[in-house]
């Protein structure tokens, strides 16, 4: 079993201030006994400010001050940041910290859709992520990489058998029943727990964001290699503390034949 806390929370535009809420939340979800703690995607800054200015290396003060409470808590920390890129660029990167850990995963797929195009300030990744705690393997992808199911498979193929999906949701109609449907058809795809942390919906806590940026609608969801939902978030700020038995992974791909019976 492994206990996992996603917290769900608005993030501000000033990285120092956003620092406190990972603080606070991993102080909280440690106090439950959580050995991981997930915060949203662009918890380092929201969507709608620009980017490059707090954009920071992985051994950057943002970072490595996250990296200290990882350290201070014996947790990992998987929270989503921006380090440099080319041409006036940034990568959606996301920390995973603590335990022995220190590394990125730099968002694969940009969200060049509903009308925003993540491409014009945003350099994409190409390379899949995992990392092993207590002998389980975790995979992770951000936000509109739920939307591939491919990335989830790779996922699977390296070992992982619980995805962690930190995200930032665009609002608008339909958008909330699409996260829900396709965090639980990836993990069907995969056979893979799939623990999706968005950030809380701003009109919830009353916050003004710029309507254009995808700056989350809250919900998010713990769903099993079943397709299964065993948790689920409001819209306003949340934390879920879960407990995951990472056997249903193998029984669900037993079960579906999902990856064994792929042909293409």
């Amino acid at each position: 079993m492994a206990r996992i806390a996603l917290c769900q929370v608005n993030s501000g535009d000033d990285p120092a201030a956003n620092l406190k809420l990972v603080r606070s939340g991993v102080e909280a979800a440690v106090a439950d006994g959580a050995r991981i703690v997930v915060f949203p995607e662009a918890t380092m800054a929201r969507f709608g400010r620009p980017l490059a200015p707090v954009a920071e290396e992985l051994d950057g003060p943002w970072a490595l001050a996250v990296a200290a409470v990882a350290a201070e808590h014996d947790v990992v920390v998987v929270a989503g940041m921006f380090t440099p890129a080319d041409g006036g660029r940034v990568r959606n990167t996301l920390l995973v910290t603590g335990a022995g850990q220190h590394r990125g995963y730099d968002k694969i797929h940009l969200y060049d859709a509903f009308g925003f195009a993540e491409s014009d300030t945003v350099a994409p990744g190409a390379s899949v992520t995992t990392f092993e705690l207590d002998g389980v393997v975790y995979g992770v992808a951000t936000c509109y990489d739920v939307r591939f199911p491919e990335l989830f498979r790779a996922l699977a193929d390296d070992g992982a058998d619980v995805v962690l999906l930190p995200a930032s949701w665009g609002a608008g109609e339909g958008k909330r029943e699409q996260w829900e449907v396709l965090v639980r058809a990836r993990a069907l795809d995969s056979g893979c727990w799939v623990l999706a942390c968005g950030q809380a919906d701003p009109a919830a806590t009353g916050l003004t964001v710029n309507p254009k940026a995808p700056t989350g609608i809250g919900y998010s969801l713990v769903a099993d290699g079943f397709g299964r939902l065993h948790a689920a978030a409001g819209p306003a700020p949340e934390t879920l503390v879960v407990d995951i038995d990472t056997a249903v992974s193998a029984k669900a791909r037993t079960a579906t034949g999902a990856l064994a019976n792929r042909r293409l």
